[in-house]
Order: structure tokens, then sequence, then C-alpha cells
């Protein structure tokens, strides 16, 4: 069963004018909006983003790392900045919580994500909602989740203290795949030198049919212009933990992960979004996905032990509501 409020949440708009989008560029929220219903019918397919085991798996990893000893099922879940449903339903799917609620601010990704509860037969309603204005009662929930949602809201203290009214006492938070900013800093050269290499290569005539279409390409630059005005923040781990003390969290811990697996990752997601999809078959996907397990292995297993956690690209953190 998924729901949403009749008549109250704003419809989708995904073909932002040039207007709106320069307009966008100095309204961040405006920016996020236009930003996110123009991705959000194919934001799976960009990030290679599904709802099976694979998916599950990753989601439930993402979760087990900072809260290794959760006592599962939480009765009622809530993501912020949900997108399409990514982190919440894979997490349902892996019994981690019985009931869920998805937000974005994004009309077009709510849309998506209770398309997809839907498909998956999941207990989920859904909200248009400003993560530092939560339209949910006072302890309502038990567990919040995000992922890659913090480093586009204005004020991350202020949402962390909406998280905490709407958690009920003792109820916990976890968000993941937020970007560090030494992380973020060689993701961003790696995904910009792909970018540049690919497309002016798809020129020669030899490759000219692994080029995607201009207008594709001028979509996807003005895309990017908007991601520049999206993607607000970055985190030292120690600076995130701190944010979240003092919007008035217990309990707060941090982890991060992705060091060598990220080197891999950006260059192969940015290479996918440059060249026509029906060139990249079942072995491009076998090496991609491949690629990044190993590269995680070894991140865990060696390059934990000797790298400094804020090296690594994303970061999570995880809170409680002090019990009444």
């Amino acid at each position: 069963m998924t729901t949403n409020t009749p008549g109250t949440d704003p419809a989708p708009n995904p073909h932002a004018t040039e207007e709106q989008v320069k307009a966008a560029l100095e309204d961040t929220k405006l920016a996020q909006v236009l930003y996110h219903d123009w991705e959000a019918e194919t934001y799976d397919d960009k990030w290679s983003i599904s709802y099976d085991e694979r998916c599950i798996d990753y989601a439930r990893g993402r979760f087990d790392a900072i809260v290794p000893d959760a006592k599962l099922p939480y009765e009622r879940a809530m993501e912020l900045g949900c997108g399409t449903g990514f982190f919440l339903l894979n997490l349902m799917q892996s019994g981690v919580a019985k009931k869920g609620s998805v937000t974005d601010l994004s009309p077009g990704m709510v849309k998506v994500a209770l398309r997809n509860a839907e498909n998956l037969g999941l207990d989920v309603d859904g909200r248009v909602a400003d993560a530092e204005k939560i339209p949910y009662e006072d302890n309502t929930f038990d567990l919040v989740v995000g992922h890659a949602v913090l480093h586009h809201i204005p004020d991350v203290e202020l949402s962390l203290r909406e998280v905490l009214r709407v958690l009920k006492p003792g109820g916990r938070f976890v968000f993941a795949g937020e970007p560090s900013t030494i992380g973020d800093f060689y993701a961003r050269w790696l995904s910009r030198a792909t970018w540049y290499a690919t497309t002016n290569l798809t020129r020669l005539a030899p490759l000219n049919d692994w080029r995607r279409p201009q207008e594709e390409l001028d979509e996807s630059s003005r895309a990017a212009a908007l991601e520049a005005v999206v993607d607000i923040h970055t985190f030292d781990p120690d600076d995130l933990a701190g944010i979240a003390r003092k919007a008035g969290a217990a309990k707060v811990e941090t982890a991060t992960e992705e060091f060598a697996a990220a080197m891999l990752g950006w260059p192969v997601r940015t290479f996918e979004a440059a060249v026509p999809p029906e060139k990249l078959g079942w072995g491009w996907a076998r090496f991609a996905f491949g690629g990044w397990k190993r590269l995680s292995w070894l991140d865990e297993k060696v390059l934990r032990k000797v790298v400094p956690p804020k090296f690594f690209y994303n970061v999570m953190v995880t809170g409680t509501k002090p019990a009444a």
C-alpha cells in the first residue's frame, strides 16, 4: 500500500526552462526541485539503483556498518530526501522496518519512490517535504534514514533538529553516503576528467557510434550546472558528528568508507552517463560491480588500517533521540 496526500503536494516539473534554470542558480531550494524533478524518471538507471539482492545487500551493509547491534525490525521508519526510495525501500526489504514514509523536496522523486514501493508491495506513504520543516507530528518515527541527502540541505543542524523532533524518544537516525571534503575533491576531479576524455574521444570517426546525441550531452551539461548548485556541503567526519550533537542527538557515531572503490566508481558512473546505454552490456556490468566489490574489500581489510578516515569518500553518521 502506498499513499500520499491528494491535492496538497505540488506536481513534478521534469522539464525546466532556461529561465527557471537561471533563477535556480540564485535559489538553492528551487535548484533542488528542478534538478531532482529533472532526474527522477532516469535516476535509478543513472546510478545503477535496483531493488534486488545487489542493492538490498548494499543498503543493509551501510546500516549494519554504523548500527551493528540494532533490534529489528523498527515499527515505522522515514527516509529524508528519499530520491527514488533506494535506501528505505531496500532496508525495508531486508527486514529493517515494517512501515515506511518517504519525503523529498522534489515532487518527481516522491512520485517515483511511491511507485517503486507499490511495485515492491511495501507499506509506504509519501509527502513532498522541506527537510528543514518535516510535515509529521512529534514522536512519530522509530527510525529516520537518509542516503546522500545532508549535503543538499542548507541548514544541516536545523534539519537534524527536525529529525529528532519526529523521532520517538530513544529513536535512531542513520545517514549514509555523504561526501567527505577530501573525497569530494578527488571524485569531482576524476568525473570531470572522464567526461572530458569520453566526450572528446567519441568525436573521432571510429568511435562516433559510442557518442550520445548532442542534445542529450547538452542536457546532461545543463543538469550538471544545477548539480553544482544543489551539492552544498562536504563533511569532515568529526565536524558532522559535532553538528549532530549540537542539534541535540545522543550516542553519536561516524564511520567512513570507499577510498579505492571511489577511485573506480566515479569514472565508471561518468563514463556510463556519456555513452549510449546499449553499448554497455552484461560484461561491463560485471566489470563495474565486480571491480567495486574487490576494491571495497581492499578498503575494508587493508586501506582502512593505514589511510586516515577523512580521506575516504563516504561519511556515515548515526545518533539517537534522548529518552524522555
